[in-house]
């Protein structure tokens, strides 16, 4: 009698199909919606995720200038840029800004969550923030994702 072989399945470029999802941010932690939000954007949730593909989906989050943050937070919580020039470091604070670029800080939260590297630069790409409830994707008919 011959032994069964299994043979292992992989994922190819041309198998890949990408869902659109849609997710109001409105009165959602910061860090507890980028978590909740990663695994769509890197294909995780899918049976065929494999880690050498971008398998992810879009995800258009709205409201993100609602935003809500834990404790001091606000306050006490600096972004940095550097220019590569000396005395070309640059801070800003949290509650900054979220008054005036409230889009970034969810972008640069998941940034933090995402593979390094072009991989995680293309899943990046797929994610589109709005400050208000406003967004140009709905030809695409976009699922509500409860996060």
């Amino acid at each position: 009698m011959k032994p069964q072989i299994q043979k292992t399945l992989f994922t190819t470029p041309d198998q890949i199909s990408r869902k659109w999802y849609v997710v109001d941010a409105q009165g959602k932690t910061l860090g507890r919606l980028a978590s909740a939000i990663a695994p769509y954007l890197t294909g995780k949730v899918k049976p065929e995720y494999v880690p050498n593909l971008d398998v992810g989906d879009f995800v258009v989050v709205l409201n993100a200038s609602k935003i809500q943050v834990t404790g001091r937070r606000l306050d006490q919580k600096f972004y940095h840029s550097y220019s590569g020039y000396p005395g070309g470091l640059r801070s800003t604070v949290l509650r900054d800004m979220m008054a005036r670029h409230p889009e970034r800080v969810l972008k640069i939260a998941l940034k933090g969550m995402l593979p390094k590297g072009v991989r995680g630069r293309q899943m990046l790409s797929k994610l589109k923030v709005y400050a208000g409830s406003e967004h140009p994707h709905s030809a695409q008919k976009p699922q509500v994702l409860e996060v």
